[in-house]
């Protein structure tokens, strides 16, 4: 029987958990599931790194911390993930101010936006949620490398569930755009980067999940509009006659259970949910990875690609 549940907590998944001497470096650090999972680690002892794109919400957040947990270890970094110059000039900023990195955690995102392109022209959510992520991990590997008892944690979605990446048109240049299936195959693409990342670094002990955090009310749907919104919790609870909301604690649980559960010590390339590693299910509404997701040969395309997009080269 598992552990840890759907209502399981950030601080109920650290109960016992020491985390004195780990550096976790946690994008979109400043607000929501990020914030969280970064309160409830310092209160174990971790040496916090906060990244976003606005150092005023940096400086609230680490204020915030800070005040919950006097003596906290807690630093901040610009890194836009819209902007591949940006997301450069954090790695090469974090390689000169840290030693290592032990948990990685790439938490930011967007969901459902109009069209629009990042700095660097690709369709916003992939770009955000895949692309600035690949690349930022790339930029950050040789301090992950550093570490010890190394974890890489993307935050996915069910949104996997709308649909596989379509490999041959991203950007969404051939179709016409939809805000779901783009944030659809962004969520997929988070799936696939993990598999990917296990396939290629746990041979140096570096092992990647994906996570799937629940339904919750965060600054993520802040481009839903009420109508929006409405269909998006009949959809889930269509989908899910049990479906109900978690709060922020309840939702960072499952990325703070991924990157710090001992029962998960050697594995990888896992997708999790309501913290425990999901099975493979291409049929159920209301849990499972579709296989589309794990499939290392969408895997190995998905990463050709980004390297080709971003113009690096990405290997162990």
């Amino acid at each position: 029987m598992d552990k840890f549940g759907a209502q399981s907590t950030t601080d109920e998944v650290l109960s016992g958990v020491d985390l004195s001497g780990k550096t976790v470096f946690i994008t979109g650090g400043n607000s929501g599931l990020g914030l969280e999972t970064a309160r409830a680690m310092a209160t174990k002892g971790a040496h916090i790194v906060l990244a976003g794109r606005n150092q005023a919400k940096l400086d609230e957040a680490k204020h915030s911390i800070a005040e919950e947990t006097p003596g906290a270890q807690l630093e901040t970094i610009i890194c836009d993930l819209g902007s591949l110059d940006s997301v450069r000039a954090c790695s090469a900023e974090a390689t000169g101010r840290f030693a290592k990195i032990d948990l990685l955690i790439n938490n930011a995102g967007v969901m459902a936006c109009p069209k629009e392109a990042t700095a660097d022209g690709f369709e916003r959510q992939f770009g955000t949620n895949h692309l600035g992520h690949f690349l930022l991990t790339k930029g950050l590997m040789p301090l992950v490398e550093a570490g010890t008892n190394k974890r890489i944690v993307n935050l996915s979605s069910r949104g996997h569930h709308i649909g596989p990446v379509d490999l041959d048109d991203p950007n969404f240049e051939d179709r016409d755009y939809n805000e779901w299936l783009s944030y659809g195959q962004s969520k997929t693409a988070n799936v696939l980067f993990t598999v990917g990342l296990e396939d290629r670094f746990s041979p140096l002990g570096i092992h990647a999940f994906a996570v799937h955090p629940g339904g919750i009310n965060t600054n993520l749907g802040r481009h839903l509009s009420e109508e929006q919104e409405q269909a998006l919790i009949e959809r889930a609870t269509s989908s899910d006659p049990n479906f109900a909301f978690k709060s922020i604690p309840q939702g960072a649980a499952t990325q703070t259970w991924a990157a710090t559960a001992p029962e998960l010590n050697g594995k990888g390339g896992l997708y999790c949910e309501d913290c425990h590693v999901a099975e493979i299910d291409d049929q159920s509404t209301k849990g499972g990875v579709r296989s589309y997701a794990l499939d290392k040969g969408n895997a190995d395309r998905l990463w050709s690609l980004s390297e080709q997009m971003v113009g690096e080269s990405f290997s162990a």
